[in-house]
This record gives C-alpha cells, sequence and structure tokens, in this order.
C-alpha cells in the first residue's frame, strides 16, 4: 500500500526552524562536515514531517513518536544501519533540544545511539594554533577585532554561540574573567588569560566605538554595519585565518575549543577543570570530548613504564 501520496509535508526540502536551528549548530558550532549535515537534514527531515502528521508538538515529543517512526522506516524496507543512522540523528537532536529546555524530559538517555556517529572534531597541535592566531593582518580594517575573536575562542574555550550572544559587561577584563551564559542557561566563570586581555582591550579602545557609531547594541564582537556578529560569519572568519596560516586540515570555531581542551590536559589539567571551563553537566562529556594527543601518550609511556 502506498502511504507517500497522501503525505504532502514530506514532499519539503525546507527544515523546520528547530532542526534549521540545529542544523546550523552542528554544522558551525561542532564543525560537521557538509556531507553529514545533509544527512542529519534528510534524516530529521522524515522524523519532523511524522512529528507533522501527528499534530505533536515539539515540547510534546515522546519515545512512542519515535518508536512509530523506526517501524515506518522498517516497513519501507530500510535496512537495519539505515535506520540505526536515523536512530543516531534523532537522539542528537532530542539531546539539542533538551539541553535548549524545549523538551520536559531526557528522551535521548533512554536511546541507544551508534558509535558511529559521535563524531569528535579534530584537533591541531599548539604550533599550528600559534599560526592561526597569528594570522590577521594587521595592515586590514578588522584586525583589531578578528585577532580578539580568535584570542578569546583559544583563550576560553567557549562555544561560537556562547560569543556571539556574549555581552560587554560580562568580560571583565581588570580581573580577568568572563561570565558565560551556557547552555541551558547555566552560567560559568571563565579565566581569561593576558594575551587574549590585552587583543581585547585594544579592539574596544580602537576599532569597537567606530563599528558601533551610535547604536546601542550589549554585544562585545560587532560586525561592519555595527550589528552583532553572528556565528556563521565568526566561523568563516577562523576558516579563512586557518587558510592563510596554511593549517591543512577544516577549522571551526569547535576545533579552538577542542584544542582548548586538549592542550589544557597534555599541560596536566585535571579533567574536572576542564569540564567546569567547558561547561559539560557530564564528565563522560568531556572524556569523550577531550583526548590526548600521540606525543603526550608516547612521553607518558616513556616515563612511567618500567620497560623502555
Amino acid at each position: 500500500m502506498m502511504l507517500l501520496a497522501t503525505q504532502p509535508v514530506e514532499k519539503s526540502n525546507r527544515p523546520a526552524p528547530l532542526v534549521k536551528r540545529f542544523l546550523d549548530y552542528i554544522f558551525v558550532e561542532c564543525g560537521l562536515a557538509g556531507a553529514t549535515v545533509t544527512a542529519y537534514q534528510r534524516d530529521l527531515g522524515e522524523f519532523w514531517n511524522h512529528l507533522v502528521e501527528r499534530d505533536v508538538e515539539p515540547a510534546d515529543i515522546s519515545m512512542e513518536d519515535v518508536q512509530e517512526h523506526l517501524i515506518r522506516l522498517q516497513r519501507r524496507g530500510l535496512v537495519v544501519s539505515s535506520i540505526a543512522r536515523h536512530l543516531a540523528a534523532i537522539k542528537v537532536f532530542l539531546r539539542h533540544l533538551y539541553a535548549e529546555r524545549v523538551l520536559r524530559r531526557d528522551l535521548a538517555s533512554l536511546i541507544e545511539g551508534s558509535k558511529r556517529w559521535r563524531t569528535i572534531p579534530d584537533t591541531v597541535r599548539y604550533n599550528r594554533v600559534e599560526a592561526l592566531l597569528a594570522a590577521p593582518d594587521p595592515g586590514e580594517e578588522f584586525y583589531l577585532r578578528d585577532r580578539a575573536l580568535l584570542e578569546l575562542l583559544y583563550a576560553t574555550g567557549m562555544r561560537v554561540s556562547e560569543v556571539v550572544d556574549l555581552p560587554l559587561e560580562q568580560i571583565n577584563l581588570r580581573l580577568g574573567y568572563v561570565r558565560c551564559m551556557g547552555k541551558g542557561r547555566k552560567e560559568r566563570i571563565i579565566p581569561v588569560g593576558r594575551t587574549a586581555i590585552e587583543a581585547v582591550e585594544e579592539y574596544l579602545e580602537y576599532l569597537r566605538p567606530r563599528l558601533l557609531g551610535d547604536r546601542l547594541v550589549s554585544a562585545l564582537f560587532l560586525s561592519r554595519t555595527g550589528r552583532p556578529l553572528d556565528r556563521t560569519n565568526m566561523w568563516r572568519l577562523v576558516r579563512k585565518y586557518a587558510i592563510t596560516a596554511g593549517v591543512d586540515k577544516p577549522l571551526s570555531p569547535h576545533t579552538l575549543r577542542h584544542c582548548f581542551a586538549t592542550h589544557l590536559l597534555a599541560g596536566g589539567a585535571d579533567l574536572r577543570i576542564v569540564q567546569e571551563l567547558l561547561g559539560h553537566a557530564d564528565l563522560t562529556t568531556t572524556q569523550v570530548y577531550t583526548h590526548v594527543d600521540e606525543t603526550q601518550l608516547k612521553r607518558v609511556h616513556r616515563e612511567y613504564h618500567p620497560r623502555p
């Protein structure tokens, strides 16, 4: 029996606003590849259409809705690996909705997902990060802003959405810390190093007033038009300077967040401190999110293994 003829909503290629925001999040903040984001869009589009057909509001999504969708996929003849891929996408989406307080229950914790889709972003060695931070040209119009942005991203490990939403009054340059409002409206305090503080101070003194003009905008980082710099443009800036610095792998603001954590751990920082700085509610998230580089592993092995 053919069911698709009576399902006009499935013909739409435009993702629903909540799905669109999630896709922007995994592309801009998590640094997932375009092909992966496209796969998420396709799979979540089908799930969303299923919810629309059942008149299910986002806040009322239940495990029954998920199970019925999976049964439909099975009846369509999808192989197990394809259904697992759909389920993995749904799990990540539901986790995001719960973190954003759209969902009342943490449904994602009830789903056993596939480890294949649990992607850890690439990291780069410290010397490549240094090259990236030095990439902005002092002769360019937005040099001070771009340098301050890169330095702050690496100095704090903040998510790009947190930097976008960072009001001027929440960075204390004198005491050297940022008050960051993270996922679930949870606030945390992050120290800021001297280099990043100096970069932000120069931007605030010499460029931001000119970008601001007579507008009333509280965001720290502004665009050419004096509006808050959005996360897509932040992502593009990081990519631009990565290319300038000769970094031969795709870089995103999320990569700098990952480097922040990895380099702290490689330097001997306690995992729980890194968890706090990153704003992770669960330590296991930090353990998955961070890894020690190959050089550090070899050094520890040489130092502590009893047999050379």
